[in-house]
C-alpha cells in the first residue's frame, strides 16, 4: 500500500506527458496529418489515448483539460524542465503591466536589439504613444479582460491549475457588478450575491485598473488586445514556475535569465520614476506572449475563450 501514492504521481505524470504529446500532434494537424504512420500505428496511438483518458478519469485528472496540457508542456518525458524555444519577434508588439505611475510597457520590435520601456498615466495614452512611431500589431496586458456576470472565469481557474506552487499569483476576477462598486464592502456584497465568493483586498485594489482597461477595450481600439499573466509566461519560458518571489534579487535574476533564454534581451531600463523592476519584467513577459501570439505559437486558457454579457473574449494567453 505504501507504493500507491507514488504510483498515482507517476500516473498523473503520464497523463501530463500524453496530454502534451496530444497538444503537439494537434499543432501539427492531428493524427490524420501524420500520413507516414502505418494504419496500425495510428490505431495503437488512438488506443493509448483512450486508455490514458480512462486512467485520467479514474485518477480525477482531465487529460483534455487545457491547464493539464500547459502543465504537461513544462516538462520533458524524463520529468526535467522543458523551456520554450526562443521567440521570434516578427512585428512590433507591446506588453503592459500596471505600475504606480499608471502603466509600463515593454516594446518588442524586430529592428531593436532589446525591449524598450515606455510609461504613461493611462493605457490608452501608452498604446497611442507607441503607435506614433511603430506599426503596433498586438498588445498583451497583465489585467483581467472580459468580466463575468455571475460566475468565476475559467481562465483564472485553469491558470491556477497550470501554476503548481504559484497558484496564489492568480487572483480571482470579480463580477462586473462588484467592480462597479465604490467600496470593498459594497463589492463584497455584490460579488457574493452574484458568484457566491467574497472580495479580497488585492482583488479590489485592482478595481480602477480593471475598469480602465475594460472601458478602453470596449472603445474598440484598432489593435489586437488580449490578456496575459506574467507568472504563467515565465513558467513556460523557464519550463517550470519560478518559485523565487519577483521582488527579490534571486527572483529578478531568474526572470531575466528566463527572458534571455526565450530570446528576449535585458530591457533598456529596469526601473524608474513610478515603476519598479518587477513591473518592467512582468511587462517583458507579457510582450513575449504578444510575440508568440503573432507567430501562432501562443495558446489560450481556456482553449475557447469564454464570452460574458460584455461580448469580450475572456482568456489568458501564453
Amino acid at each position: 500500500m505504501g507504493d500507491l501514492p507514488n504510483a498515482r504521481d507517476l500516473s498523473v505524470e503520464l497523463t501530463q506527458q500524453v496530454a502534451a504529446l496530444a497538444a503537439r500532434l494537434e499543432m501539427d494537424g492531428g493524427l490524420e496529418a501524420h500520413g507516414g504512420l502505418e494504419v496500425t500505428q495510428r490505431q495503437a496511438l488512438a488506443e493509448i489515448a483512450s486508455t490514458v483518458r480512462r486512467l485520467g478519469a479514474a485518477l480525477g485528472v482531465d487529460v483534455d483539460d487545457p491547464a493539464m496540457r500547459v502543465a504537461g508542456s513544462l516538462t520533458t518525458s524524463s520529468g526535467a524542465p522543458s523551456p520554450a524555444p526562443p521567440v521570434e519577434v516578427i512585428v512590433p508588439v507591446l506588453g503592459v503591466d500596471a505600475c504606480a505611475a499608471g502603466w509600463v510597457g515593454a516594446i518588442l520590435d524586430p529592428n531593436a536589439p532589446r525591449p524598450r520601456i515606455a510609461v504613461a498615466a493611462s493605457i490608452g495614452a501608452l498604446v497611442e504613444a507607441v503607435r506614433q512611431t511603430l506599426d503596433l500589431q498586438a498588445v498583451a496586458i497583465d489585467i483581467p479582460i472580459g468580466l463575468p456576470d455571475d460566475s468565476t472565469r475559467q481562465a483564472d481557474v485553469l491558470a491556477r491549475k497550470a501554476l503548481k506552487g504559484k497558484a496564489s499569483t492568480v487572483f480571482t476576477t470579480l463580477t462586473r457588478e462588484a467592480y462597479e462598486q465604490e467600496t470593498r464592502a459594497a463589492a463584497d456584497t455584490a460579488n457574493r450575491a452574484r458568484s457566491g465568493q467574497g472580495v479580497g483586498a488585492q482583488a479590489f485594489r485592482l478595481r480602477d485598473k480593471v475598469l480602465e482597461v475594460d472601458a478602453w477595450v470596449r472603445s474598440r481600439p484598432t489593435v489586437a488586445v488580449f490578456e496575459a499573466h506574467p507568472e504563467l509566461s515565465f513558467a513556460i519560458m523557464a519550463g517550470a514556475p519560478i518559485r523565487a518571489a519577483k521582488r527579490t534579487d534571486e527572483g529578478r535574476a531568474a526572470r531575466l535569465a528566463a527572458l534571455a533564454a526565450a530570446g528576449i534581451a535585458s530591457p533598456s531600463v529596469l526601473k524608474g520614476d513610478g515603476y519598479a523592476a518587477d513591473d518592467v519584467l512582468d511587462a517583458c513577459a507579457a510582450a513575449w506572449t504578444a510575440a508568440r501570439r503573432t507567430t501562432g505559437l501562443a495558446r489560450s486558457l481556456p482553449e475557447t475563450p469564454e464570452t460574458f454579457s460584455d461580448g469580450i473574449p475572456a482568456a489568458i494567453w501564453v
